[in-house]
């Protein structure tokens, strides 16, 4: 009789790459208490795309949905460098409520837009623009809960399905994802022509 326990994957719900040369690499930022499919949709459609993705939570370990769906190994927000990524997205539900007490999550966060690269964010997640002072001024849309707080931290509210602005890319709710992925991935292959473009000039 065969013994199934060897082909028993360590957790079923870990992206597998495609086997392509890396694209990239994204971090994504989250806490247990994520809304589920903001979650794993998008982390699925990174590699999908041949992008390297790093799942970043507060102390690394196992991450645990609000449904309860997640994966058993993460990394530790203090173990990683803003400056490895070439993307950040930012997840909701409830999760962005216990990231945005930490200095060290909305530091992460400030990183990347002072480095001018996209930073997504879903539902909740543009949660941490507001306590990471990143929102005066900023078009942006959100969970329609979250736009009192936008607009109190000087932020332009709009009830859009993916609003732009600057590094930051923003959805309302989980039935926004194919629009906001489908601007994700135009901004990462403009960013990455631009790079390729630099590479290509001579040095003066």
């Amino acid at each position: 009789m065969a013994d199934t326990t060897t082909d028993r994957p360590a957790d079923n719900r870990v992206a597998l790459p495609t086997g392509e040369p890396s694209r990239g690499r994204i971090a994504v930022l989250t806490a247990d208490q994520v809304e589920d499919v903001e979650f794993f949709y998008p982390y699925y459609r990174f590699t999908e795309a041949g992008y390297d993705v790093d799942v970043i939570t507060p102390g690394g370990g196992a991450l645990t949905g609000y449904r309860g769906m997640g994966i058993q190994e993460t990394v530790a927000l203090v173990d990683v460098d803003p400056a490895d990524y070439d993307m950040l997205y930012v997840p909701g539900g409830l999760a962005p409520t216990e990231l945005r007490t930490l200095p060290a999550a909305l530091d992460f966060v400030r990183a990347f837009a002072a480095a001018d690269k996209p930073v997504g964010l879903v539902c909740h997640g543009p949660q941490m623009l507001v306590s990471a002072g990143l929102a005066n001024g900023r078009r942006m849309t959100s969970w329609y809960e979250v736009r009192p707080e936008v607009e109190d931290a000087g932020g332009i509210w709009i009830n859009e399905p993916v609003v732009q602005d600057g590094p930051f890319i923003t959805a309302r709710k989980p039935g926004d994802l194919p629009a906001e992925l489908h601007t994700i991935m135009q901004r990462l292959e403009e960013r990455r022509a631009r790079q390729t473009e630099d590479e290509r000039e001579p040095a003066r």
